[in-house]
C-alpha cells in the first residue's frame, strides 16, 4: 500500500465523476465549434471531414498497397482482400535527421522504401491502388487531397505545413520514375482503425488511437457538418477526424491540469498545443510519472530522499515502465525492482515500490478515464443502440488495465440504453488504408 502522504500528493491526478462529466460537456461544445462553419477557424478541435462516407461491406476484393506513416517508423503493406485478408508488410525507420530536415527529404525517403518494397516482391508491372495513412493533423479537401495543418509527434520537416501531402508523395515517386502507383485515398490512423474493424464488424462507428499520440474519429450525419462541401447524395454521413489531441488548447481543460502537465507542456516541442494528448498519450505518460516521482524523492518520501542521475533526466521513465510495473501481481514488485535498477536506484524497498506503483496507477487511470470520457461523448452523439469502438495504439494494447478502466468510465458516462464494446484493431491503420482504397475503387466503379 502506498503511504498516506504519497496518496495526498497524487490526489490531484485523480479525477472525480463530476470533473469527467464536465470534460464530456466541454468536449461536446468544442466539437460543435469544430463542425460549425463560422466557429471552425477559431476552434481548437478541428473536426476535419475525411470524405470517407461508406464503410466496408466485407465484399471488397483485390490487391492493394498501403503506406502507413505516423511516427518514427512507417510501414509499407501489400494486402489481398477476398474471403479472407492476407497481408505482407515491412517496417522502415524514419531517422531523426529526416524527421526534422526538409520535407522533400522525408518524401524521397518514403518513395525509396516504397520502391524497394515493390521491387522485392516483383510487383513492378502491376498498377496497384494505394491507401496512404498519414497520421498528422490534416485538412482534407477530398479523398486524395490533404493539407498538413501542423506537425506533431516530434516531426518538424520544413516546407510541408499547409501543403498537400499526396502531391508531395506523388512528386517523390514521379522523380524516381521506376514504380507505378495510383493513390486512391489519404487518411489518418484513426479512420484506418475504424475502417479495419468495420470490415469485420458492421456496427463500428468510432475509431480511437491511444499510442504515441491520441486521436478519435466517428461517423457523423452530414446535416450536422456545416463544413461539408461535398455532394449531398447518399450516404448522408461522413467520418469526422476530430483531432481531439488539441482539446484544451484554449484553456478549457485548465481546471484538471496539474503542475506536472504545465511543466511537460512548457518543455515540449509544441508548447500550448495538444494539451489533451499530453495528459493521455504514450509520448507523455511516463514523463508525468517521472515528475511526480522526482517530487516525492525531493520531499524525502521515496528512496530515503536519494535520487539518481538517470531519474533526473527528462524522458528517462518510459511509458512502457508504467505498463510493466502495473503488470506485477499485487504485492509482487519484480518488474518494479528491475526498472528502478535500470534507473540507477539500487536500494529501493517494497514500500518504495508500492509508492511508485501508486504513482503509475494514478497516471494511467487518469489517461484511461479521460479517453473513456471522450468515447462516451462520441457514443452519445451517434446515439445508436449498439456501437463498436475500434481502438489501437501501444498504450491501449500493452497496458494491462487500460481497456477495463476505459470500459468502466464509458459505462458511467454513456446514455442509458446504448450498448458498446471496445475492439482492439489488429493492424488497423494499414489494413484500413487498403480498405479505404478498396471502397473508393468499388464506389468509382459503380458510379
Amino acid at each position: 500500500m502506498a503511504s498516506q502522504k504519497v496518496k495526498e500528493i497524487c490526489q490531484e491526478l485523480i479525477l472525480s465523476q463530476e470533473s469527467l462529466k464536465e470534460v464530456c460537456d466541454r468536449l461536446q461544445e468544442e466539437i460543435n465549434k469544430g463542425l460549425g462553419k463560422e466557429s471552425n477557424p477559431e476552434a481548437t478541435i478541428k473536426c476535419f471531414p475525411t470524405y470517407v462516407r461508406e464503410l466496408p461491406n466485407g465484399k471488397e476484393k483485390g490487391r492493394f498497397l498501403a503506406l502507413d506513416l505516423g511516427g518514427t517508423n512507417f510501414r509499407v503493406l501489400l494486402i489481398e482482400l477476398g474471403d479472407k485478408c492476407t497481408m505482407e508488410s515491412r517496417i522502415y525507420a524514419v531517422p531523426q535527421p529526416i524527421m526534422i530536415g526538409p520535407g522533400e527529404g522525408l518524401f524521397d525517403h518514403i518513395a525509396d522504401c516504397l520502391a524497394c518494397f515493390i521491387k522485392e516482391r516483383s510487383l513492378g508491372t502491376e498498377l496497384l491502388p494505394l491507401g496512404f495513412t498519414f497520421s498528422f493533423p490534416c485538412k482534407q479537401e477530398g479523398l486524395t487531397k490533404a493539407r498538413l495543418a501542423r506537425w506533431t509527434k516530434g516531426f518538424k520537416c520544413e516546407g510541408v505545413e499547409g501543403r498537400d501531402v499526396v502531391e508531395l508523395l506523388k512528386k517523390a515517386i514521379a522523380k524516381r520514375g521506376d514504380v507505378k502507383i495510383k493513390i486512391c485515398a489519404v487518411l489518418n490512423d484513426t479512420t484506418g482503425t475504424l475502417m479495419s474493424c468495420a470490415w469485420k464488424n458492421h456496427n463500428c462507428r468510432v475509431g480511437l488511437i491511444v499510442g504515441t499520440g491520441t486521436n478519435a474519429c466517428y461517423m457523423e450525419k452530414i446535416e450536422k457538418v456545416e463544413l461539408w462541401d461535398g455532394d449531398l447524395e447518399e450516404p448522408h454521413q461522413v467520418i469526422i477526424n476530430t483531432e481531439w489531441g488539441a482539446f484544451g488548447d484554449n484553456g478549457c481543460l485548465d481546471f484538471i491540469r496539474t503542475e506536472y502537465d504545465n511543466t511537460i507542456d512548457r518543455e515540449s516541442l509544441n508548447p500550448g498545443k495538444q494539451l489533451f494528448e499530453k495528459m493521455i498519450s504514450g509520448m507523455y505518460m511516463g514523463e508525468v510519472a517521472r515528475q511526480v516521482i522526482v517530487r516525492l524523492v525531493s520531499e524525502g518520501l521515496l528512496f530515503d530522499g536519494k535520487t539518481s542521475d538517470i531519474l533526473q533526466e527528462k524522458g528517462s521513465f518510459f511509458t512502457k515502465y508504467i505498463s510493466e510495473i502495473e503488470s506485477d501481481e499485487d504485492g509482487d514488485y519484480n518488474n518494479c525492482y528491475a526498472i528502478l535498477e535500470e534507473l540507477g536506484l539500487n536500494n529501493a524497498t517494497d514500500a518504495d515500490c508500492a509508492n511508485v506503483r501508486h504513482v503509475c496507477e494514478c497516471v494511467s487511470r487518469r489517461a484511461a478515464y479521460l479517453a473513456g470520457a471522450g468515447v462516451a461523448l462520441l457514443l452519445n452523439r451517434i446515439n445508436e443502440e449498439s456501437v463498436s469502438v475500434a481502438v489501437d495504439g501501444s498504450v491501449y494494447r500493452f497496458h494491462p488495465h487500460f481497456h477495463n478502466l476505459m470500459v468502466e468510465q464509458v459505462s458511467q458516462l454513456v446514455k442509458p440504453g446504448i450498448k458498446f464494446d471496445l475492439m482492439l484493431s489488429e493492424d488497423g491503420s494499414g489494413r484500413g488504408a487498403a480498405l479505404v482504397a478498396a471502397v473508393a475503387s468499388r464506389s468509382s466503379a459503380t458510379r
